[in-house]
């Protein structure tokens, strides 16, 4: 949960970003699995997204996963996150 907590708020990391940020690059699967169950209050599950910028899971809530994103000020559209590159957190190497 560390990995999720130091995505800023207006970016968003793929599941594959935050298993290589706790030093697992091959376990995206592992990550969504670990988060579709999480629920520790604070953490901001909302901002972990599919590759390619697709939304992903949200423990079946979509709907609130956009809404919280585009309260943050990201632009969904459809099921994707516009101008993913962009907005996309790889953590400390980012600009």
């Amino acid at each position: 949960m560390a990995a999720v907590r130091r995505i800023p708020p207006g970016r968003v990391a793929t599941y594959g970003d935050v298993a290589a940020m706790a030093g697992r690059p091959r376990a995206a699967r592992a990550v969504g699995n670990i988060l579709r169950r999480a629920s520790e209050p604070g953490v901001p599950y909302h901002r972990v997204i599919a590759a390619g910028g697709g939304l992903g899971g949200y423990g079946g809530d979509e709907g609130l996963k956009r809404a919280l994103l585009q309260a943050e000020g990201l632009v969904v559209v459809g099921h994707r996150v516009r101008r993913f590159a962009l907005v996309r957190w790889q953590g400390s190497g980012n600009r």
